[in-house]
């Protein structure tokens, strides 16, 4: 009888989950992108207008040294000159504390700041939270954001192997506009 509970939760669990992020963002391309002011693995602080004039692929993803989250994190960091060389620069954010980032940085050789949004607030602004009431983690979104600090392009889902070589594609056509 404990195992068919066990079971029940587990399938509530996974259908909220499920339900929780596909639900659609009501950020939309075009406006203001949603300020932020967090520490990286190194413990400087920054905001969004940090990036006044460069563009930014603002990343959310779930937890630090995760097959997914490694992928994802590995395909920004090899795609990073190529970015540069777009004018863009690249941040991750996750609800992982700055050890845990700064751990994660090493152990990859990531070369990007990667900011510590443990309040969540950051993730809740960009429509990128999943509150399981016990545990917080961020959706797998991204967010392109413009010179002007507005939304050029929105990855609901992002693909953990692809999200990067994306980024990019768009970088470059939306630069041609």
């Amino acid at each position: 009888m404990d195992w068919l509970i066990f079971i029940l939760l587990v399938i509530l669990l996974g259908v909220f989950f499920r339900f929780s992020s596909r639900k659609k963002t009501s950020l939309k391309v075009g406006q203001p992108a949603p300020d932020f002011k967090l520490t990286d693995q190194h413990g400087k602080t920054y905001t969004l207008a940090d990036f006044q004039g460069k563009w930014l692929a603002l990343y959310f993803y779930p937890k630090d040294d995760t097959p997914g989250c490694t992928k994802q994190a590995c395909a920004f960091r090899d795609g990073l000159q190529e970015l540069a060389d777009l004018g863009a620069e690249v941040i991750g954010v996750s609800v992982d504390d700055t050890t845990s980032h700064a751990d994660f940085a090493e152990k990859y050789h990531l070369q990007f700041p990667l900011l510590a949004d443990t309040t969540a607030e950051t993730a809740a602004r960009y429509h990128s939270l999943i509150n399981l009431g016990f545990t917080k983690i961020a959706k797998r979104n991204t967010f392109l954001i413009d010179p002007n600090g507005r939304i050029a392009h929105i990855y609901l889902s992002a693909d953990a192997a692809h999200n990067s070589t994306e980024v990019i594609k768009d970088l470059k056509r939306l630069q041609t506009i």
